[in-house]
């Protein structure tokens, strides 16, 4: 099954604005038909979701584009994109360390107000 611009929109969640904004960087190239019409099949809604996963998971736009120039090289840069993917996995586990340690000092200073608040109550009347 192959999709409109606007089709493809909806099956993706992406605005026109922001598919446009990809094929000029090159993230995605749609097929075109007879007319001259952007196509965009089942691989693309894959490649895409793929792209919004980076994306939330912090990749840089700049690292993004690397990444889907690569893929477009084909199988020869399959370690170099395996790489990329485990560098950024590193990144993601550093960012995963330091938000549990600054969940452990909330949990802390949680504690310490609940048991200043437990004491207070105690010496009212």
């Amino acid at each position: 099954m192959d999709y409109s611009i606007g089709e493809f929109s909806k099956v993706t969640g992406l605005g026109i604005h922001t598919l446009r904004y990809y094929e000029h960087e090159n993230l995605i190239i749609p097929l075109r038909n007879a007319s001259n019409r952007r196509r965009y099949s089942e691989k693309d809604i894959a490649w895409i979701s793929f792209i919004k996963r980076l994306k939330a998971t912090g990749m840089p736009i700049k690292e993004i584009k690397k990444y889907a120039g690569l893929r477009a090289e084909g199988d020869a840069t399959l370690s170099e994109r395996m790489e990329m993917l485990v560098q950024h996995r590193q990144s993601l586990n550093e960012q995963i360390r330091q938000l549990q340690e600054h969940e452990a000092m909330l949990d802390e200073k949680i504690a310490f107000y609940r048991q200043e608040i437990e004491g207070h109550q105690e010496d009212t009347p």
